[in-house]
């Protein structure tokens, strides 16, 4: 942890927002706001039909900040007013007609000027074209034209111009899209009375992005199955005389990557004082808890799972139901969704507790990675019962860099711990990762993304998997006392700082190649953050808070709304906190923690509070849903899920994943441990927030 400080990085020019005023000016069908300095955001209404048809209704009338739209028996009037930094757009929509009808209502901006490539973003669900050209996986792309040359026609139906999604797929149901002129948002309540709401944009021309009241999702639907399926609506049933009202904000900023910023910070604190959240449990208690689940459920000799018997692993998955064990999965990986790193949380927590023999597991775990490493010196990616291999890179040959960088940081974590054992073994391992991570350095700082395990060959340098091994090295240069780690470090910090200055920073975990993760923000705030405390550099911190303000993207500002009948809805659970894994991945994970204590080192270098917030709620969220005793939710003592689903992707909304996973233990265990070591962030008599120790559900 650093000291606190009164030093606020320069927030980049290109983040200052021109907010619409207040004026209202008709323009064909089209609501008119003048921007101040930047040209204006036109504003249009439509009613869309069973067919997802838009019926456009005309201007008939306007004043200062006032203007009517009317048409196909609807008349709709929006008041504009200012809700810094935004303009709120307050709707009175009223049904005219004498018949009841089935309808929907779109609100659309048009951005100004020209898209040149596909800049969207529905944050935690969509990011520029959302799926890079070259990506392997198959989930939603956006391109300009039909055809383009860029998209991929192996899986056509999730390549389109325009996109519908549902609000519960958003960690702010927010949309927003950029040109060369700038970057227009529209935001709503995730449910109105219409319903849960629905978010799109459209390349056009003219580019658009909108509000679906309520939601529709087209031209097909991600279900996070590889076979796209049918547009859904779910359209409101309008009696005669029926009227809602709804409130939309609405920003225009310049067009630079981060303009989002203080447009999602803004809806933050407006869902904070209505989204309450509602842990269940004690830090102290979490820790005491995912430790025993760590031991008792998850660590295994390898003769008990059919491996060599002088080793001991954390297998990665273990079913809630213990009569139905051939659902867990018998691998470790060295880091990532096991290994290492919560190996070092057992160790930690050994040292915190006393508990020796929790120590000796956790250390014989790493002993167990370190001393089986490639010929190239690196870390292999997975430990199996008939062998090592590369993980899930499709080629069981080639490791990942960031696999081995966070295996590699986590290493140094353990040995850096005062109180804690350790192996010769450990060191070396550490020296023979961080050689085959320097020798993968091209003159550019690229450290490479992917590499053969014999040779240590880079085979791939596509993507940002390699910026954790920013950390890794920094760290690095003063376990070892070799400052000239740092200087590779800076070099590759500055090819990295790239992918977070354009705000689009992907290739994370090995299951979903090059598209952005929230794993990729996590990974770019520990590396800026650590390079920052190595060298004291302002440019790193600035970076690192521009890495923070993305990863709040895919963090939930809000509770989502389930059906009282489901598991989540029966517990009460509140998603805000909670991070979307990736657009790839639609479900809510814990894995933000294991960068928890980097963004406590951010809020004191910068004295921004609202990373004190967000870090706050990113803990809260997951002191739910650790299981309290046998049978708790249908889980052992102390096992957490990987999957909460808050959308209709993988499962039902409102399900969860019944197997424990080792990594979501683990991150939540050492988020547990950050809290009790900082009672400045975490004061202990639970004031940060609303401690509920036992919840009142079944």
């Amino acid at each position: 942890m650093t000291g606190t400080g009164d030093k606020h990085p320069t927030p980049p020019d290109t983040a200052k927002e021109h907010r619409p005023t207040l004026e209202a000016v008709p323009a064909e069908s089209d609501l008119r706001l003048v921007g101040v300095g930047s040209g204006s955001v036109r504003i249009c209404v439509a009613v869309v039909d069973d067919e997802g048809t838009e019926q456009l209704l005309a201007v008939r009338s306007s004043g200062a900040g006032q203007v009517t739209h009317e048409g196909h028996d609807f008349r709709v009037d929006l008041a504009v007013s200012d809700d810094a930094p935004t303009a709120r757009l307050d709707l009175r929509i009223h049904h005219v007609g004498t018949d009841a009808r089935p309808a929907g209502v779109r609100v659309s901006a048009r951005l100004p000027g020209t898209m040149t490539r596909p800049h969207w973003m529905i944050p935690g669900a969509f990011y520029r074209e959302n799926r890079p050209a070259g990506d392997l996986g198959t989930f939603p792309r956006a391109v300009l034209a039909p055809g383009d040359p860029d998209g991929a026609s192996r899986d056509g139906p999730f390549t389109s111009t325009w996109w519908s999604m549902r609000s519960d797929r958003a960690a702010a149901p927010a949309v927003l899209g950029w040109t060369d002129q700038s970057c227009v948002g529209l935001a709503v309540e995730p449910v109105t009375s219409l319903g849960m709401s629905g978010l799109g944009f459209d390349a056009g021309p003219p580019p658009r992005t909108w509000v679906d009241l309520p939601w529709r999702e087209g031209p097909v639907v991600y279900d996070g199955s590889e076979v796209a399926k049918p547009a859904e609506a779910a359209t409101h049933e309008w009696a005669s005389g029926e009227v809602h009202e709804v409130s939309i904000w609405v920003v225009r900023a310049a067009p630079e990557p981060h303009a989002y910023g203080p447009f999602l910070r803004h809806m933050y604190d407006r869902h904070r004082r209505s989204h309450e959240l509602r842990p269940w449990v004690t830090p102290d208690r979490a820790a005491r808890l995912t430790a025993h689940a760590l031991q008792r459920w998850h660590h295994r000799t390898g003769d008990q799972v059919g491996g060599d018997p002088g080793d001991d692993v954390l297998v990665e998955t273990v079913g809630f139901d213990r009569g139905a064990p051939d659902v867990d999965r018998h691998a470790m990986h060295v880091a990532w969704v096991s290994g290492i790193p919560w190996a070092h949380a057992m160790v930690r927590e050994s040292v915190r507790t006393g508990d020796r023999a929790m120590g000796d597991a956790g250390a014989r775990i790493i002993d167990t990675i370190c001393r089986n490493r490639t010929p190239s010196g690196a870390f292999w990616g997975q430990w199996t019962p008939s062998g090592w291999n590369g993980g899930w890179n499709r080629d069981r040959d080639v490791l990942h860099a960031r696999t081995l960088a966070e295996a590699t940081l986590f290493t140094i974590r353990t040995l850096q711990l005062d109180g804690a054992p350790s192996s010769p073994s450990w060191r070396r391992a550490v020296e023979g990762n961080l050689a085959v991570c320097r020798a993968a350095m091209d003159e550019d700082g690229n450290l490479g993304s992917y590499y053969h395990q014999a040779t240590g060959e880079v085979v791939d340098r596509r993507g940002a998997a390699g910026i954790l091994w920013i950390a890794a090295l920094a760290d690095g240069a003063a376990l070892l006392e070799q400052p000239d780690l740092l200087d590779t470090a800076t070099r590759a910090a500055t090819h990295y700082a790239r992918f977070v200055d354009d705000a689009f920073v992907h290739g994370a975990p090995e299951d979903v190649h090059l598209a952005p993760t929230s794993e990729d923000a996590y990974n770019a705030v520990i590396a800026f953050v650590r390079l920052h405390q190595a060298t004291g550099g302002q440019r790193w911190l600035d970076t690192a808070c521009r890495a923070a303000e993305w990863m709040m993207t895919f963090r939930w500002t809000h509770n989502v709304t389930f059906h009282p009948d489901t598991i989540l809805g029966t517990y009460a659970f509140a998603s805000r906190g909670a991070d979307q894994a990736s657009p790839a991945n639609q479900h809510l994970h814990a894995y933000g923690l294991v960068a928890l204590e980097e963004m406590l080192t951010l809020w004191r270098a910068t004295g921004d509070d609202h990373w004190l917030d967000r870090s706050r709620d990113n803990l809260a969220c997951f002191l739910q849903f650790i299981a309290r005793r046998d049978g708790d939710f249908n889980a052992r003592r102390g096992m957490v899920t990987e999957r909460y689903y808050q959308t209709n992707c993988f499962q039902p909304k409102g399900s969860l994943l019944t197997l424990s996973h080792a990594w979501c233990l683990g991150v939540t265990l050492l988020g547990a441990q950050v809290a009790l070591a900082d009672p400045e962030a975490f004061p202990t008599d639970g004031s940060w927030t609303t401690q509920r120790e036992e919840t009142t559900a079944p």
